[in-house]
């Protein structure tokens, strides 16, 4: 059964059902309480903190005016104002009021039909709820909570992992700008070992190309040799790179260098911690048979979509990725179509990141995303294209996850619907 439909959720609010419109703050909450018909049982905003002893008067409010006016069933509605709902959120689901979540930019429209005063807030919320405006997050529990939690972790190592990168990369253009000449990425094994004993160029040519080839043979690094050391020094006697402050540049390298180290071990710590979790999730077996995709792809689909049964078909997940196709049109001016961006910005990039993959490697998408370039019928650009395997794509992960099927290419590319005598390949669609 669909239950996220506008209807289905106007439907599920009924004469018993209490509607509380909750302003989320990092200390202190206002809720505000209404019946279906918007007429408000709350004199004023209660107030109460964000701890056990502000919860526990908040049920206590509830249930007083759940009994002073006969109400079996409560609603609550609040914004997802960054991480402070999640700790109310558990407490509500907990108790067995499940809450739901109204999109922030639809509560500041809506205050601008009224006085526009933040102290509406709960009054708006309440309003949207009744109306059926709502979502309802996804608190995932169990493994998919862990993988979550991992994966987040994972995105913010890796994004620190980044930022360390980029600032050796502009310590290397001030004081070594040559080095760039020897080594295309600043974090090559080898260039980092040479880094950490004599990051300055006159160090380098002080060591030379024989003392340069012994770092290496040392720590039996078998990808260099003179043949890399001796241009590395070569660029070192010829380097236009800032010789003042030699002592501070020396140290700058060595934190950067041990920042490096710190963030490179964590992150393979959390990959291998999030692919144990993932043994655990049914028919991911199944999902890495596919030819394109890796674990990359899978921990990041499940960490953002957590228990995918919870979907009635894919095309939920599709609007949740914001690759929900939206027209631009008004009256008799027909725009462009293209995806409405709103959803959640990783999921979106995971799927995108798997299109490319699988178009690289997998020769069924390929051959898709050549039909979808070469149709006689309104042929796509190269990015809408990719969007179109991308969803594709999440139409087969879907099956696979939900069913337990194994991937068939063949039955894929013959299960899609073609013009009559459009070109597929080596045969002609029927």
């Amino acid at each position: 059964m669909n239950c996220n439909t506008q209807n289905a959720k106007i439907k599920s609010i009924t004469e018993k059902t209490l509607i509380v419109g909750i302003d989320v703050g990092s200390e202190t909450h206002y809720a505000r309480a209404f019946d279906w018909r918007n007429i408000e049982f709350s004199k004023k905003p209660f107030a109460f903190s964000n701890d056990e002893a502000g919860f526990a008067s908040f049920k206590a409010w509830l249930e007083d005016i759940k009994e002073k006016f006969g109400k079996t069933i409560v609603l609550p509605g609040m914004e997802p104002t960054g991480h402070y709902w999640f700790n109310l959120g558990a407490f509500l689901q907990d108790n067995g009021m499940k809450p739901v979540h109204v999109n922030p930019h639809h509560v500041h429209k809506s205050k601008e039909l009224d006085d526009n005063n933040p102290s509406k807030d709960p009054k708006t919320i309440a309003a949207l709820v009744n109306e059926g405006r709502f979502n309802y997050p996804y608190i995932p529990t169990g493994v998919y909570a862990e993988i979550r939690s991992l994966y987040g972790l994972q995105v913010m190592t890796q994004e620190a992992l980044i930022r360390v990168k980029n600032r050796i990369a502009r310590w290397l253009s001030i004081y070594f700008p040559e080095y760039k000449d020897v080594y295309r990425s600043c974090d090559a094994i080898s260039g980092v070992m040479v880094l950490k004993v004599c990051p300055l160029p006159a160090d380098i040519v002080m060591l030379g190309a024989d003392g340069v080839n012994k770092i290496w043979r040392d720590a039996k690094l078998r990808a260099a040799g003179m043949k890399r050391a001796r241009p590395l020094v070569e660029a070192a006697k010829h380097s236009v790179g800032s010789t003042e402050s030699p002592e501070a540049a020396k140290y700058e390298m060595e934190l950067l260098l041990g920042d490096y180290e710190v963030y490179t071990k964590r992150l393979e710590e959390l990959t291998e911690k999030i692919e144990v979790k993932l043994e655990e999730i049914p028919y991911v077996d199944k999902l890495l048979e596919i030819k394109g995709v890796g674990k990359k792809t899978v921990s990041g689909l499940i960490a953002e979509i957590g228990d995918i049964s919870r979907f009635d078909n894919p095309k939920q997940i599709q609007k949740l990725a914001g690759y929900a196709i939206v027209a631009c049109s008004s009256g008799k001016h027909k725009g462009e179509s293209h995806i409405s961006y709103r959803g959640r910005k990783r999921l979106r990039y995971v799927l995108y990141e798997a299109a490319i993959s699988l178009i690289g490697q997998n020769a069924e998408f390929k051959e898709i995303h050549r039909y979808y370039l070469t149709r006689q019928n309104n042929p796509l650009k190269k990015m809408e294209s990719v969007i179109a395997v991308a969803c594709k794509a999440l139409r087969v992960f879907y099956a696979i996850l939900t069913k337990g099927v194994s991937y068939d290419g063949k039955f894929m590319l013959e299960s899609i619907r073609y013009p009559e005598n459009q070109v597929l390949g080596n045969r002609i669609a029927a």
